[in-house]
């Protein structure tokens, strides 16, 4: 049974044969305008939830998770994101301030990785996004923690139906 499962899955289809061109030589100097570029394209190409990462962090001791979340803004702060301090990952990142995104549209053909130190930011900048969320009934919550990767890698990828796949980092 493992065979036909594992042959199966080989049978899957990668990418698109169309998928965009990127040339690295063409990138901006700063990821944050490359990454603004990019989640246009994939919302152009029709991408659901192109502001959807999958957030990895890990406990004082370095054990594992990941989840998928919502990428609130990117600027000078860093990539920012938002949880309870008093949820698993709020717990985890108080732990170890160490985390990373990675952003996935396969209809482009494109991830982007995001890693870097994790901090929290204000209390102000926390009740406000608590406030802009769409079921927000004007309560407050006080554990809500609106946070921001400051990112020491970035990099993009873009498919290769050929399979000469294409990275591009970013070392900060």
């Amino acid at each position: 049974m493992s065979d036909s499962f594992r042959l199966m899955l080989r049978a899957l289809p990668d990418f698109p044969e169309n998928l965009p061109a990127f040339d690295p030589a063409s990138a901006p100097a700063d990821p944050s305008d490359l990454f603004r570029s990019w989640l246009r394209e994939a919302l152009a190409a029709g991408v659901r939830q192109p502001h959807a990462f999958s957030l990895a962090t890990a406990n004082a001791a370095g054990n594992l998770s990941s989840r998928m979340l919502i990428l609130k803004d990117l600027d000078a702060d860093g990539w920012h994101f938002a949880t309870a301090r008093t949820s698993r990952k709020g717990k985890e990142l108080s732990e170890n301030q160490r985390a990373a995104m990675n952003f996935y549209w396969s209809e482009v053909g494109r991830q982007v990785r995001v890693s870097g130190s994790v901090v929290q930011l204000s209390v102000a900048a926390s009740a406000r996004d608590w406030a802009e969320r769409p079921a927000a009934d004007g309560s407050e919550n006080p554990s809500w923690q609106l946070y921001a990767v400051q990112p020491r890698e970035i990099e993009f990828w873009q498919a290769d139906p050929g399979r000469r796949h294409i990275r591009h980092c970013y070392e900060l």
